[in-house]
């Protein structure tokens, strides 16, 4: 639980930062986290772009999905969703399968291979953002939390799994 005078800092920092303050920050810390990423997926065989691999979060964490509602959730054209999903079936990270629900539509879920590539990434960003916030004040971690899920939900990002427990390393 954060101390009072640790909550008066906050209070007071937000009374005094301007909203391009906050942009500022946020952009500048966006900035780390994508190079993070960009270094996670740099032991990727088939040079897997951020976009792609985006694609690929999304199927993970949302489940498969369409065409159409893929290109909604990058916000682009289906057109430039369909190449990237010519690159990832030919690279055997996702495949089309017909809905059981409706047989005209096609939905694109992620293979094996996509689930291993999300997972082994994803692992690889754990760690060096374990690293990052190691370096950061134990007084500010809590107030990082609050203020990272509140960002989250207000961009409807679903909350990332958190990682389990090696049940057999017990």
């Amino acid at each position: 639980m954060p101390s009072e005078s640790a909550s008066n800092e906050a209070a007071q920092f937000a009374s005094t930062s301007t909203e391009e303050d906050f942009v500022t920050a946020v952009l500048t810390a966006s900035r780390v986290l994508v190079a993070i990423s960009a270094r996670s997926l740099g032991e990727v065989e088939d040079s897997l772009t951020l976009p792609q691999f985006r694609m690929l979060v999304l199927l993970h964490s949302r489940g498969a999905m369409s065409l159409s509602r893929l290109a909604e959730h990058l916000a682009v054209n289906p057109s430039t969703a369909m190449r990237m999903i010519d690159r990832l079936v030919a690279s055997g990270m996702v495949a089309r399968e017909n809905s059981p629900q409706d047989k005209r539509e096609v939905r694109i879920i992620l293979t094996e291979d996509g689930i291993a590539t999300v997972t082994d990434a994803t692992e690889r960003r754990r760690a060096e953002i374990a690293r990052v916030i190691a370096k950061m004040p134990p007084r500010q971690r809590t107030g990082l939390i609050n203020a990272l899920r509140a960002f989250s939900e207000a961009g409807a990002e679903p909350a990332a799994p958190q990682r389990q427990p090696d049940l057999l390393g017990w």
